[in-house]
């Protein structure tokens, strides 16, 4: 009996456990979910510095300066970045003062160069000894306060928090070089069936090439994991037994094919031998004869994940299924995929009550989303997910769409690029 993707997914997602957690460099843990709480050991910045080129002044020592009347104050020293002032500023006097450079003693703001009657810095190095400003500041202007960004003590970073760009560069603003991270699930992946070759071989008569592996390998590593390639088990218990032995170090085993009715589909009979499967037979389409279960070995339990063969199959009930395991193993909170309203441009029938997945070009027209069938949505057609940036969803309950309905569309690729205004 064909359960529904929902239960099918809640029932994947029972059997998954996040993983535990492992110290890396922190650039290595781009992508990667925080496994402990982050505390500033220090403020950033840590004192008042320079947000401009500039010289530091007392606000007060500015009050009436115009372009056509300068107020003029002695330079009593310079200042550049990473070097400590060692004059305090008096009444009348300024200090020339680069960005990021520490506030001196008795300034209160900064003047940018714009702002005074310095036009040639490199002649005016060596001899300058006043300078002209044309323009009043307040208190504080152009400068960044000591624990601006972040205050000494504070929680900066959260347990559970994905690891970006911005969240690397600030473990490095608290002098990081590691990071406890949630580690990247191990998937062991195994493409099954006689008709397979390896790519680099020749093709012969009633084969094909193994694009599944690549296919899965591909989006292991989109999602964060590590793929461990298995190779190409043949339709036989011996065959599947060994290339299933080589799996069991891993997090999950994802295989592709051999999970159907047919007489040489023995990729369940293996799975029920070896543990247990928790699922077969999914209400979706493509995608329907996929399997999930538990491997046993030695008092340990290995999630297989069951895929079909047709390479379009492979990649929707990946989408559906494995990457939400993946995702939850990396500790990672939201699982779904961004879904859109779209307006159907073409119909799409529903024949035989399973939920349909077609393969749209999501485009914007005007304030509206539209998807358009990529063309022929055969489940060995591959080519129909190269042209799809999305999955518009037929609901298993209606004997289709018609042009101008709206439909949910999950969408593939969800940046600003993917979709096109026409």
């Amino acid at each position: 009996m064909m359960i529904s993707v929902e239960e099918a997914l809640e029932k994947v997602l029972s059997f998954i456990e996040v993983l535990e957690p492992e110290e890396k460099s922190i650039l290595a843990c781009l992508g990667q979910v925080l496994a402990e709480d982050i505390y500033a050991t220090n403020n950033i910045p840590p004192g008042d510095n320079s947000a401009m080129d500039g010289y530091a002044v007392r606000a007060e020592d500015t009050i009436g300066a115009l372009e056509s009347s300068p107020k003029y104050l002695a330079v009593i020293e310079e200042i550049a970045a990473g070097s400590v002032p060692t004059k305090a500023l008096l009444p009348k006097t300024a200090i020339r003062i680069m960005t990021g450079a520490l506030l001196p003693e008795g300034a209160d703001a900064v003047v940018q160069f714009e702002h005074t009657n310095e036009v040639d810095h490199c002649s005016l190095l060596n001899n300058l000894s006043q300078i002209g400003i044309l323009r009043e500041v307040q208190k504080r202007a152009n400068v960044r306060p000591r624990g601006e960004d972040v205050m000494e003590g504070t929680l900066v970073l959260s347990k559970g928090t994905v690891l970006r760009a911005a969240e690397i560069g600030m473990l490095a603003s608290l002098g990081h070089t590691t990071a406890l991270v949630i580690r990247r699930p191990v998937v062991s992946i195994l493409a099954t069936g006689d008709e397979l070759v390896d790519t680099k071989q020749l093709l012969s008569p009633g084969k094909i090439h193994n694009s599944n592996t690549y296919t899965i390998a591909a989006e292991v590593l989109c999602y964060g994991g590590i793929p461990k390639i298995l190779g190409i088990g043949h339709d036989s218990i011996e065959s599947l037994n060994n290339k299933i032995d080589e799996s069991l170090t891993s997090n999950l085993l994802i295989t592709s094919g051999g999970v159907s009715l047919g007489n040489y589909d023995v990729v369940k009979d293996v799975l029920m031998r070896r543990g247990e499967i928790a699922l077969w037979t999914i209400c979706m389409k493509p995608g329907k004869p996929s399997a999930f279960g538990m491997i046993r070995s030695k008092g340990e339990k290995l999630p297989h994940l069951g895929l079909p063969g047709n390479p379009v199959s492979t990649m929707v009930a990946f989408e559906q299924f494995a990457r939400p395991a993946i995702l939850k193993m990396a500790g990672k909170k939201i699982l779904a995929k961004p879904t859109i309203e779209a307006v159907m441009d073409e119909a799409v029938v529903n024949t035989d009550g399973r939920r349909i997945y077609a393969r749209v070009v999501v485009s914007k027209k005007g304030e509206e989303y539209h998807a358009c069938l990529t063309g022929p949505q055969g489940s060995g057609i591959l080519s129909s997910m190269i042209k799809a940036n999305g999955l518009a969803i037929i609901p298993e309950d209606t004997a289709g769409v018609e042009a101008g309905d709206k439909v949910s569309v999950q969408m593939l690729d969800w940046t600003e690029n993917s979709i096109l205004e026409v």
